[in-house]
């Protein structure tokens, strides 16, 4: 294609004016804003919510607007790109944090975007997905899948926080995204499936030809038990980085259709420099401290942070002790529409 663009104004402006009263316009003029050359020109940009900033304005809302009134207690983290107000962190990526006092009940709803909350802090805070109680301890990952009924609770006796990290911006653009409220939901008197079937990594039910498979059939992935495989994997293999993708225990393919999760362990005093990836993605910090520069810009990071990067973002990690983090990214969704792809640096 031509560099040597024509502009809408070089057209005469009866023609422009034609155009306008039938309902059509010139593909050129915008031809690069939609096609650019070589690589997206993304409207994202890196974003840093440092926990110590928002948790005391997250406590005021627990002050200042019941959970009654709010349904869901949340501050949004917004795309410094997009500006506040934002309703995404990336292009496809929500992020919020949401706040559960004790006694608190957070009511049943179910929506066409799929969520996943990771723990950030508190103890007592419990989900309910589909009648199946999940506890929520530090850096936990629970599921609430698009269209699953779900609701929240604290039995505890201080706050609860936690990430929420949905798909909602995708759901938004293909003016798909609507919620249903409900009653809440009796749950069944049994531990999690993370506790009973799928307890063990490699290991599912017996699979007879009456046992229908379940679509999400783990629907909490509980930290203490991904830290040490991260642990394990890193003293094995004396790796400065130790990666583990969260998976659906019965297919192996991601644990959601759009988004993906990845635990990280990064050894003190290392650095890692990622390839250029074409998804977005958010990180979490579970534990530890560092830096991160991301495209130029440098976040210095502690526990509990939140920090994201933009597609085909240049990316530098530092981490000054052993730290933890997840990543949430949209590469399920590139995959399955065929264009995932990642680029050396």
């Amino acid at each position: 294609m031509s560099e040597a663009l024509g502009t809408l104004e070089e057209l005469p402006e009866d023609y422009r004016a034609g155009m306008a009263a039938a309902g059509v316009a010139p593909l050129w003029p915008m031809m690069r804003n939609v096609l650019p050359h070589g690589a997206p020109n993304p409207a994202t940009r890196p974003g840093h919510w440092r926990y110590g900033d928002v948790r005391p304005l997250l406590l005021r809302a627990g002050e200042l607007t019941p959970v009654e009134k709010a349904e869901r207690r949340v501050l949004v983290l917004s795309d410094p790109g997009r500006g506040a107000g934002a309703m995404q962190a990336t292009a496809t990526i929500y992020l919020g944090l949401q706040l559960l006092l004790p006694g608190e009940t957070a009511p049943a709803h179910r929506h066409t975007p799929s969520a996943v909350r990771v723990l950030v802090e508190g103890q007592g805070g419990f989900t309910i997905v589909d009648g199946e109680k999940l506890p929520m301890e530090e850096g936990d990952l629970i599921l609430t899948p698009g269209g699953e009924w779900h609701d929240h609770g604290h039995e505890g006796s201080d706050p609860v926080v936690w990430l929420d990290a949905l798909d909602l911006p995708l759901f938004v653009m293909l003016e798909g995204s609507y919620a249903e409220e409900g009653d809440l939901q009796a749950h069944r008197n049994r531990p999690d499936a993370s506790q009973v079937e799928y307890r063990a990594a490699g290991l599912a039910p017996t699979r007879g030809p009456e046992r229908a498979r379940p679509r999400y059939p783990q629907n909490r992935y509980p930290w203490t038990r991904t830290r040490a495989a991260l642990d394990e994997m890193a003293a094995a293999t004396d790796a400065a980085l130790a990666e583990l993708d969260y998976i659906n225990p019965e297919t192996g393919e991601d644990v959601l259709p759009t988004m993906g999760f990845t635990a990280m362990r990064l050894a003190p005093g290392t650095a890692h420099r990622p390839p250029k990836r074409s998804a977005s993605a958010a990180f979490h910090v579970v534990a530890g401290t560092g830096r991160t520069t991301v495209d130029g810009k440098t976040i210095d990071w502690g526990p509990k942070d939140t920090f994201t990067a933009p597609v085909f973002a240049e990316i530098d990690h530092h981490a000054h002790d052993t730290a933890y983090l997840i990543r949430i990214h949209d590469r399920p969704l590139q995959e399955k529409l065929g264009y995932y792809e990642e680029r050396p640096r």
